[in-house]
């Protein structure tokens, strides 16, 4: 495999509610150049929160955050960050409203977009917001990454519309309930003229305890511009 690294790490860390110094720690020891994070900050104060937790990664806010519904983008200096925008999907009536970021991104002369989303946990709303999500993704053209949680795994309709046309792994190897995972619910997706070199579930003591979730970490090799 030939191409520009680009290291990706894609985690719900649970609303920062578990222990934030494995969190942060585990984050800095596998540096990714981009981390999708799920269920990052997304009221009072979610921009200082957000800056705050970019921080102490070593990291820099690059997108989402309230705007996305709590799906934020935080990069590595080594990625220019250019374009970016949000999607928010329509409210089901009693539900938590969701959404998506979008951002194109340089590293090293590749371009990239990669996005970041989180969709329900009501089987019955799911289906209609992997839809909104797909036909957003479809239109992006050049190398695209999408990770998010998708509350559901490889045998859902949900994960099957977002899957289709992009590459991800074929192994199944469950990401919740961290203390004992069971499901495969959080996934990464790349476009094919994107290269997994490695694709990891990263399963550490620290990982544990720092979310309810496992994060997903790919080592991808991009395209040269």
């Amino acid at each position: 495999m030939s191409g520009v690294p680009l290291r990706v790490l894609s985690w719900n860390v649970h609303g920062l509610r578990d222990d934030r110094a494995a969190l942060v720690g585990l984050v800095r020891e596998l540096a990714p150049d981009v981390l999708v994070v799920q269920e990052a900050p997304r009221r009072f104060g979610w921009r200082h929160r957000s800056a705050v937790l970019a921080d102490e990664c070593g990291l820099v806010m690059a997108a989402g955050g309230l705007p996305a519904l709590g799906n934020l983008l935080l990069v590595s200096l080594r990625v220019a960050v250019g374009a970016t925008w949000c999607l928010r999907y329509p409210l089901t009536p009693g539900r938590h409203l969701r959404g998506a970021f979008f951002a194109q991104g340089r590293v090293r002369g590749a371009s990239f977009t990669v996005s970041g989303s989180h969709l329900a946990t009501d089987p019955a709303e799911r289906p209609a917001q992997a839809a909104y999500w797909k036909a957003e993704l479809v239109k992006l053209e050049g190398p695209v990454i999408a990770a998010a949680d998708l509350n559901e795994g490889p045998g859902g309709g949900a994960w099957r519309t977002v899957e289709d046309g992009l590459l991800t792994t074929t192994e199944d190897v469950p990401t919740f309930p961290a203390a004992a995972p069971s499901r495969r619910i959080d996934g990464l997706f790349v476009t094919p003229d994107v290269g997994i070199a490695r694709y990891e579930i990263i399963a550490t003591d620290r990982a544990r305890a720092a979310s309810d979730h496992l994060p997903v970490l790919a080592d991808l090799l991009l395209p040269s511009g």
